[in-house]
Parts: structure tokens; C-alpha cells; sequence
């Protein structure tokens, strides 16, 4: 079995590289499979663990050119892009990498001898409050999105993308939404909503952390663990379970960042600086916190409990013996 996930060397795809390094791998509802060659395509190295694998090759570049050498591959995990707030502060960088990117992506795959399983990793951000339009208090999973940023927009699209190329026989194509995955370890990025790890991360460190929404700004929330579960879920099911080939959201807990700071002892609790950003709060504000998953519910996933849950498995998954 040879796999590929571009942004392989992120956070989200080296967790996804081990999981499916563990193997046996399903995809598509066949015979479980160990995989012989796992190819990640990043713009960086992927971690020492990875890149000591003798199963694992390393495409290290632009993604259009690490594409002319990835050959036909079983699967497609496409993890790779910019995140939300880098895609809002550069219009051009977000076009040419969450659009442009995933189109390559399935060019490629069109061009295969035959068509392979590809995962395409969206994000609540296809969803927003649209100002002339309806408020929804619920999403499910035929709620219209109604993006309200360049990065949910440029997904959306991609969503669409997928879907059509998995009409024409091109691709057998799925599309997951990710909630805000938190706690990610690490520095903080780009990403609008990357305070929604800092919060919780910094002051665990004994670090202070900047929270710039309202304290009691609704978020959902899905933990790293759980995250990964959704999308390799989504590759192992076949047509029939999957159904629509429109995107599936995937489980989450609705909270908020007065309730995340609440999960932590009071000297932590303490290290949180409440200071609004009017971007950030414009961006992250207009995403809904509140899902009903059908669909992913009835393939078997399920949301966290509770933020302490997400607190725990950080904790349980960064200690020294356990780091990255």
C-alpha cells in the first residue's frame, strides 16, 4: 500500500504519519493492509522519528513540485495549507496554497491509472454569520455555508472541488471538516483560533497567554486525538457508509475560553491576559460553535467530553516521554 499526505510534516499530518504507520490501514472499506511506502510532501522536513522510517519518503518543497515526483499512490490525505489567519493577512499566499494547491492536488490524482482514495481536510471556517442572512444556532450537516473569510471561502471551494472530481470518476473523494483542534503543542502559528491552544498550553507551562475574543465567545472545540480518528475514519469507510459527497463535519464540544481557563488550577487560571483583538474576534465571532454530526456520528465518532478531557490528553501526550 503507498499513501501520500501533503503537509505531512505538520502538526495534524505527523500524527496522521504515525497512525498510519502503526497500520494495518483500511481505506475504503477493503481487507486491512500494512503500508509499504508512506510519502510526505511538505515544505518541511518531516520529524526524526519519520524520517528514520525505511517505509517513509520524504518530498521536501512547493507542493506543485513535489507532485511531479509523488508516482500513483493508493491514497491522498491532503492536509496541506495556510491557516486562517495568514490566509486573511495574504490574499495571494492563501489562493495560491489552499486553492491552487488543492486543484494540483487533483490533477494529479485525475491523471492516476486508476483513482485513488483522497481525504481533503476542510474547516468549520466554511460556515459563518452572513450579515444579510440567517443566524443558525445549530449546524448540521446540510447547513448552506456561508463563509465569512478567504480561508473559508478558499476551503469551501476546495470542498466543492472534491466533490466534483469525485462525480466524474476522478477521485473517490472525502471531505472533513475539522473543528478547532486544541491543545496543539508547540509555538503558536498563524491560525486565527491558535489562541484557543494558547490559553491552555502557556499557562500549563507556567507562561502567561492572550486571549483576544470576549471571554464568552461560543468555540467548539475537538481534541488532537479525536481529530485524527475523524479523518482516518473518513478513508476507511466505504461509498455506501459515507453517502453524500458533500463534506461531513466532524464531532466537537461547544465552550467557550472563560470555561477553558476555568479548567485550569487557580495559579494557571491566573497567567491569561483578556485583551480583544478586533481581527481575531471578527474572524473566530463569526464561526458557529454548535454542531449536530449525524453523519459522523453514525460512522462511530463521538466529541470529547469536556475541556478538562482536552487538558488531559495534552498532558498525557507531551510529557518528555511522549514528546513530538
Amino acid at each position: 500500500m503507498r499513501i501520500a499526505i501533503t503537509g505531512g510534516a505538520g502538526f495534524l499530518g505527523t500524527l496522521l504519519a504515525r497512525h498510519l504507520l502503526a497500520g494495518p490501514v483500511v481505506l475504503d472499506d477493503t481487507p486491512p493492509a500494512d503500508v509499504d511506502e508512506l510519502i510526505i510532501a511538505d515544505l518541511a522536513e518531516p520529524a526524526p522519528r519519520l524520517a528514520d522510517d525505511p517505509r517513509v519518503t520524504a518530498l521536501t518543497g512547493e507542493l506543485d513540485r513535489t507532485l511531479d515526483h509523488l508516482g500513483d499512490v493508493d491514497a491522498i490525505f491532503h492536509l496541506a495549507g495556510v491557516v486562517s489567519g495568514a490566509a486573511e493577512a495574504d490574499f495571494d499566499l492563501g489562493m495560491r496554497t489552499n486553492l491552487d494547491g488543492t486543484r494540483a492536488v487533483l490533477e494529479h490524482a485525475r491523471h492516476q491509472a486508476g483513482p485513488p482514495l483522497l481525504v481533503f481536510t476542510s474547516s468549520l471556517a466554511v460556515f459563518g454569520t452572513d450579515p444579510a442572512g440567517p443566524t443558525h444556532r445549530t449546524v448540521d450537516d446540510d447547513t448552506l455555508p456561508r463563509p465569512q473569510s478567504s480561508y473559508g471561502v478558499q476551503k469551501f471551494i476546495g470542498e466543492q472541488l472534491v466533490a466534483d472530481y469525485t462525480r466524474r470518476g476522478f477521485v473517490r473523494g472525502r471531505s472533513v471538516r475539522l473543528m478547532t483542534v486544541s491543545v496543539r503543542p508547540g509555538p503558536p502559528n498563524a491560525a486565527a483560533s491558535g489562541f484557543l491552544s494558547g490559553i491552555l498550553r502557556e499557562p500549563l507551562a507556567g507562561e502567561r497567554a492572550a486571549c483576544p475574543v470576549p471571554p464568552d465567545t461560543p468555540v467548539a472545540l475537538s481534541s488532537p486525538r479525536r481529530t485524527i480518528e475523524g479523518i482516518v475514519r473518513a478513508a476507511a469507510v466505504g461509498a455506501e457508509a459515507w453517502g453524500s459527497r458533500t463534506a461531513m463535519n466532524l464531532p466537537s464540544i461547544t465552550t467557550s475560553p472563560r470555561e477553558m481557563v476555568e479548567a485550569l488550577d487557580g495559579d494557571a487560571a491566573r497567567l491569561v491576559d483578556w485583551t480583544e483583538d478586533a481581527t481575531v474576534t471578527a474572524i473566530v465571532g463569526s464561526w458557529p460553535a454548535r454542531f449536530d454530526t449525524a453523519r459522523a456520528t453514525a460512522l462511530g465518532l463521538r466529541p470529547n467530553g469536556s475541556v478538562d478531557d482536552l487538558v488531559q490528553e495534552y498532558l498525557a501526550d507531551h510529557t518528555p516521554d511522549h514528546a513530538p
